[in-house]
C-alpha cells in the first residue's frame, strides 16, 4: 500500500513541483502531448486485469465485461482518438479584424494556451474511466494533472496510482490518495483547474473551497435524468432502450434514467416490456456475474429506505425476482423494483437513485410532461421517445439538461465530439474530446498590429478632428 499524501503541506509540495516543471518546459508540443497520451492508453491495456479485479472488489462484485467496457476500453479508446486530433486542435484560429485595420494589415487570432495544474475528484461509480477521462482533456491541453480518487474505491484508487506511477513522472501526471481529509485539504489546493465529479452537495464545498483561490471549476454532478415516452412511441424499444442503460452498473450511473414520464394508456404495456427486458438480462440477481452490487452498506440502506418509504405511502411496488432468490446472503444486492406514480413527497422522486429502481410516472397531456420535468431541478441528460416534431422541438426548446438523446438513452455520450455537460444542479463545464481540449485551455486572444495604430487618435490631448473621427465611427 502507499502511504496517502494526505498531510498538506505535501500536496502543496507536489502542486509546486508540477507547476514549476511546467513553467519551464513551456508550451508542450504536440509530439509531447501524443506520447503522454500514448502512456494513458498503454497503461490500461498493461493493467486491464489489475484493474478489473480491483472494481470487482471495491463493489463487493462488478461485471467483469461491463468493467472492460467503460473502464479499460472507454479510456483507451478516447486517448487514441484525441491523439489523431491533437496537432489541428492545436493550431491558432484566426478571427475577424475590423475596419479600417484590417486594411493595414493587422491580423488577430486565438492562441491556444495550456493553463498550468489540472486538479481531478473523481467518483466511486466509474472510478477508473472518470479520472483519466478529464486527464485525457487535460493533457491533451498541454497541462499537468493531480488525481484525487475516492476513498470509496480504495482498491482501484491504488492501481490508478501505480498505473500512473508506471508511466509517468509525478511532475507530469501523479495520483493522491487518502480519505475525507485529503480531498478537503487537495479542494482547497490553487490548482489552475478543478474538476469535481459527484453530488450537488459535495460540489458547494468543492466549489467554495476553490474559491478562494479564484480556481476555476469544472462540476459534472449528475441529476435525476427523466425519459418522456410520447404517444406515438414504439413502446417495446422504449423499453428496451430504457432498461439497457439502467442495467449498466445496477444504475450506479449518472446518466441512468431515473424516471419515465408516459401516457396513461401505456403504463402496463410499459411495465410488461421493460420486466421481460430485464429478466432477458438478468434472469437470477444474487448470483448473476453480470449484475453489480452496490457499493457499500450505507448505499444499500438508503435504497432499502427509499422502497421502505413508499410502501408506507401505499404506492404500487413491482419487485422483480424472476428466480425467487434470497437477498440476505447476497453481496450487497437487491431486486429490481418499478415503483408506480410515486407521490412528489416522496425521497424516491426526488434523490438521485444510483441503483436498481426505476419509477414510472404517468402523464394525460404530453405537456403535462414537459411542465413536469420543468419544475425539478435541471438534469445532466433527458431521454425523449417520439416521432412527432413539433413535440420533439419543444422539448428541446423548452425543457433545460445537460444533454439528449432522442429515441435511446444515454448515447449522447458515445459521440466524442459532444461535450459531457451538466447545467444547473446537474453542474457547469464541459470536457470530452475536443471540449476537453477547449476547457483546460487559455484561449488567448493575440493582435498583430499592421502599419497604423488607432492609439493615436485616441490619445490626449483631445481635439475638433479627433473628434469627428469618433462621431463618424459612431
Amino acid at each position: 500500500m502507499t502511504t496517502p499524501l494526505s498531510d498538506n503541506d505535501k500536496l502543496q509540495q507536489l502542486l509546486a513541483k508540477q507547476r514549476e516543471s511546467f513553467m519551464q518546459e513551456g508550451f508542450p508540443s504536440a509530439d509531447i502531448r501524443i506520447d503522454r497520451l500514448k502512456r494513458i492508453a498503454d497503461i490500461h491495456l498493461r493493467y486491464k486485469d489489475a484493474l478489473i479485479e480491483a472494481l470487482s472488489a471495491d463493489f463487493g462484485h462488478r461485471s467483469r465485461f461491463q468493467s472492460t467496457v467503460t473502464d479499460v476500453l472507454s479510456a483507451t479508446r478516447e486517448a487514441k482518438e484525441t491523439q489523431k486530433e491533437i496537432k489541428r486542435w492545436m493550431r491558432p484560429q484566426k478571427r475577424k479584424v475590423p475596419a479600417p485595420m484590417n486594411l493595414l494589415g493587422a491580423k488577430a487570432h486565438i492562441h491556444y494556451q495550456p493553463l498550468g495544474v489540472v486538479g481531478n475528484m473523481s467518483p466511486w461509480n466509474f472510478p477508473a474511466y472518470l479520472a483519466f477521462s478529464p486527464a485525457i482533456g487535460a493533457i491533451a491541453a498541454g497541462n499537468r494533472v493531480m488525481l484525487k480518487p475516492s476513498d470509496l474505491t480504495p482498491a482501484t484508487s491504488e492501481v490508478i496510482h501505480t498505473m500512473v506511477a508506471d508511466a509517468f513522472d509525478p511532475t507530469e501526471m501523479a495520483v493522491v490518495t487518502g480519505g475525507v481529509d485529503t480531498a478537503i485539504a487537495f479542494s482547497q489546493l490553487p490548482f489552475d483547474h478543478l474538476v469535481y465529479t459527484g453530488g450537488p452537495e459535495i460540489a458547494k464545498s468543492v466549489m467554495a473551497a476553490a474559491a478562494r483561490n479564484l480556481v476555476p471549476v469544472t462540476l459534472e454532478l449528475g441529476g435525476k435524468c427523466p425519459v418522456l415516452i410520447d404517444s406515438d412511441a414504439d413502446i417495446a424499444v422504449a423499453a428496451e432502450r430504457t432498461m439497457t442503460m439502467k442495467a449498466m452498473n445496477s444504475g450506479q450511473l449518472c446518466l441512468s434514467p431515473d424516471y419515465v414520464l408516459l401516457p396513461e394508456d401505456k403504463l402496463e404495456a410499459f411495465l410488461d416490456h421493460a420486466k421481460r427486458v430485464m429478466t432477458g438480462f438478468f434472469p437470477r440477481f444474487a448470483d448473476n456475474d453480470d449484475f453489480t452490487s452496490i457499493i457499500n452498506d450505507r448505499h444499500l440502506q438508503r435504497l432499502n429506505s427509499y422502497i421502505e418509504e413508499a410502501e408506507q405511502a401505499g404506492c404500487r411496488i413491482d419487485t422483480l425476482n424472476p428466480a425467487n432468490e434470497d437477498f440476505t446472503q447476497a453481496p450487497r444486492k437487491m431486486p429490481f423494483r418499478f415503483v408506480v406514480n410515486p407521490n412528489d413527497s416522496l425521497k424516491i422522486i426526488n434523490e438521485e437513485l444510483f441503483g436498481p429502481i426505476l419509477c414510472v410516472k404517468t402523464y394525460k397531456r404530453f405537456d403535462e410532461a414537459i411542465a413536469y420535468v420543468n419544475q425539478k431541478p435541471r438534469p445532466l441528460a433527458l431521454y425523449c421517445f417520439s416521432h412527432n416534431r413539433p413535440h420533439i422541438d419543444k422539448v428541446l426548446t423548452t425543457t433545460c439538461s445537460g444533454g439528449v438523446t432522442l429515441n435511446d438513452v444515454a448515447q449522447h455520450i458515445t459521440c466524442p465530439d459532444l461535450p459531457l455537460a451538466g447545467v444547473g444542479n446537474s453542474g457547469m463545464g464541459a470536457y470530452h474530446g475536443h471540449h476537453g481540449f477547449l476547457q483546460f485551455s487559455h484561449q488567448k486572444a493575440v493582435y498583430k498590429q499592421g502599419l497604423l495604430s488607432l492609439g493615436k487618435y485616441l490619445a490626449p490631448p483631445s481635439t475638433e478632428k479627433k473628434q469627428r473621427f469618433v462621431d463618424k465611427m459612431l
